[in-house]
């Protein structure tokens, strides 16, 4: 199983708007998701107080993880969010070794 984490930054007085974008972006990235094969699960989340975002997915193998790296939903959004401030940090695929 693989556990695929993206972070990113932005302006806190811009918790809403982002807020906002990321509520709206289910619409299209929900179905997109699961379209693909291999998914077992996606949390999308927001911390006001530290500017940032994450998303946390889990997938049956690697590959299957690195199929969000070219999903055109995805790729459109990440402009999106790019546009308005957000700022993303690299993201990693990782290995999980256990689980409870």
């Amino acid at each position: 199983m693989y556990l695929r984490i993206s972070r990113s930054r932005f302006d806190p007085a811009r918790h809403d708007d982002v807020a906002a974008a990321l509520d709206a972006s289910q619409q299209s990235l929900i179905p997109a998701i699961r379209r693909l094969p291999g998914v077992l699960g996606y949390w999308a989340g927001i911390d006001r107080g530290s500017g940032t975002m994450v998303n946390v997915s889990t997938w049956e193998s690697e590959e299957h993880a690195r199929q969000m790296a070219t999903l055109p939903e995805m790729l459109a959004l990440r402009g999106t969010f790019e546009a308005g401030g957000v700022q993303f940090e690299p993201i990693v695929d990782y290995q999980v070794l256990w689980r409870l």
